[in-house]
């Protein structure tokens, strides 16, 4: 049923997009690549208190772990090979205990490191790659020529006729951000719009109408002709126009610290 009304929205929007191709104004596709977090990131105090919640349901409610019953075995064969019992069984006495394994394993993660959150981009500086920030969400931004101007924007380019706005999007990333980029886009229809007008009219054109298409990173490089810059949503609020920034946020789950 879902893909059924996606496939009718991308239907409808693609006849109104060729219905208005002789209009007043550009059809533009822009895409939002967002690269999820790697690392979890910190709780904030709602969460702290539901996780709490539930470690404490799980601690009144669950059942004794295998490892739980071993210990109470291995208590039990210890008191009956002290007392010299007749019902000691000696092949489970011979192995492993479970404390012995506990401790072995206490001893293990002891000598564990985590890795540091800290990347080699973040020391220095450098924005062009999403080996950053990991805990946050990045938005890729590239250098777009509008008019005689240079903005740093998200990737976006002009629609042509016969193409849907998806393969409009799609064709723009390859050519812009180049073929190594992997990227997965998540709807057949744009998840924000944003409209400019032109200084001066360009080709009969007075502006330009921008339908955003929302994909996930995940894995590649970005061709380094576009200039590209994978930054945080404070980064983003301080780089992107007033209105365009908006607009972007505004599809942009917001971050919880």
């Amino acid at each position: 049923m879902l893909l059924r009304k996606l496939i009718v929205a991308e239907v409808f929007l693609g006849h109104k997009v060729i219905t208005r191709a002789k209009s007043s104004w550009d059809i533009v596709a822009g895409v939002c690549i967002e690269r999820l977090p790697v690392v979890t990131p910190p709780l904030n105090e709602i969460q702290k208190k539901f996780k709490d919640l539930l470690w404490t349901i799980e601690i009144e409610k669950s059942l004794k772990s295998d490892h739980e019953l071993r210990h109470e075995s291995d208590k039990v064969q210890a008191e009956l090979l002290k007392n010299e019992a007749v019902d000691v069984d000696l092949d489970t006495v011979s192995k492993i205990t479970a404390q012995d394994f506990e401790d072995a394993s206490t001893d293990e993660l002891n000598q564990f490191k985590f890795a540091d959150i800290i990347t080699e981009a973040d020391k220095k500086g450098i924005k062009s790659t999403p080996d950053r920030c990991l805990q946050r969400h990045l938005v890729l931004v590239t250098n777009q020529k509008l008019g005689n101007d240079v903005k740093t924007i998200l990737p976006q380019g002009l629609w042509r006729e016969g193409e849907t706005l998806r393969q409009t999007a799609e064709r723009v990333l390859s050519e812009q951000c180049g073929s190594e980029l992997k990227v997965k886009f998540l709807s057949n229809a744009p998840c924000g719009f944003y409209k400019y007008k032109y200084p001066a009219e360009i080709n009969g054109k007075s502006g330009a109408k921008v339908f955003f298409y929302y994909a996930n990173y995940n894995d590649g490089e970005v061709d380094k002709k576009s200039k590209p810059n994978w930054l945080t949503r404070n980064e983003l609020t301080e780089i992107l126009p007033e209105k365009y920034n908006k607009t972007v946020q505004g599809f942009l789950i917001e971050e919880t610290y």
